[in-house]
């Protein structure tokens, strides 16, 4: 039995097709929790047009990117709760199928799906997809911490399948966090001896191309969330994993002959560089400028 949850905010009408194609799958859902964001205006969706689709309002004020999905995760009796985020389609009908393939391994605790960039995304999009969610599936362990450092702890609640029992028995995730709850519950996952499946058969399709102001603050936002939970990241370093990945994009372009594409890449990774090393600083910066610099601005309260 496989429940969803999805935090929305602001669901525009495609948001329908997500909810179209999750009811679809070869493994019908047993329920599809939506914890929608309202602030002052904000009306609850209605006519979802299935029984097992629900909304459950959180105050804006309320909003975190862990406590929110831990309230979803309580409301769920499934042996398995599937966290999506509101932009990421179903590739086809065999996304929670094949979810659960690694499953039946019992030392596997969480299975996460490959995301694939929309048609409209630019190269670097592209390139940063096919970079971070391969053609191949593969399963991490903590055997894997020297080979791999903080890759090992990559996982994506745009498309992740947890065991409940699992997540139950590790406490879920951190109920106060700005971003990576994943990546932290991951953490637990691996350290506490299970493993995690990347299935690439899995497919969601999901992608931003996000300006290189965008890339600082989602990069300061990742710093803060690094230092403020150091005991899970200060041992496997971030930097050396970002800048292999940043010269096998920019060999990519220019042997594509994107030449103006490599050097705006290049620029992005400063702005990311820059953004990441501010905020793992951040409780030595005024608040003005923590604010001027988070893309999450609600979490901060001074």
């Amino acid at each position: 039995m496989v429940d969803v949850v999805i935090p929305i905010y602001k669901p525009t009408s495609g948001f329908k097709n997500v909810l179209t194609r999750l009811l679809k799958q070869t493994v019908p859902v047993n329920h599809i929790f939506l914890l929608q964001t309202v602030g002052k205006g904000d009306k609850l969706m209605k006519e979802l047009g299935s029984d097992v689709v629900s909304v459950h309002p959180v105050p804006k004020k309320d909003f975190d990117h862990g406590a929110t999905r831990c309230m979803g995760a309580a409301l769920s009796s499934a042996e398995f709760v599937l966290f999506m985020t509101q932009d990421a389609i179903p590739a086809d009908k065999k996304l929670i199928e094949n979810l659960l393939i690694p499953m039946a391994d019992p030392n596997i605790a969480v299975s996460y799906g490959r995301q694939l960039a929309g048609k409209d995304s630019d190269i670097i999009e592209k390139m940063t997809r096919v970079y971070n969610y391969p053609k191949k599936s593969f399963i991490k362990s903590s055997n894997d911490l020297n080979k791999l450092g903080i890759k090992t702890y990559f996982c994506s609640n745009v498309c992740a399948l947890y065991k409940k029992s699992v997540y139950d028995s590790l406490g879920g995730f951190v109920k106060k966090t700005i971003f990576n709850e994943d990546m932290i519950m991951a953490s637990k996952v691996i350290n506490a001896g299970y493993s995690i499946a990347y299935c690439a058969n899995a497919r969601v399709l999901h992608s931003h191309s996000y300006t290189c102001i965008q890339q600082f603050k989602r990069n300061f936002d990742l710093g803060v969330s690094q230092k403020q939970y150091q005991e899970v990241f200060e041992n496997l370093s971030s930097e050396k994993e970002g800048a292999g990945y940043a010269e096998k994009i920019v060999k990519a372009l220019i042997a594509q002959g994107n030449i103006k594409q490599a050097l705006y890449f290049i620029l992005q990774c400063i702005f990311k560089f820059t953004g990441y090393k501010l905020g793992l600083n951040y409780d030595k910066l005024p608040q003005k400028i923590i604010l001027y610099f988070t893309m999450n601005k609600g979490y901060w309260a001074f």
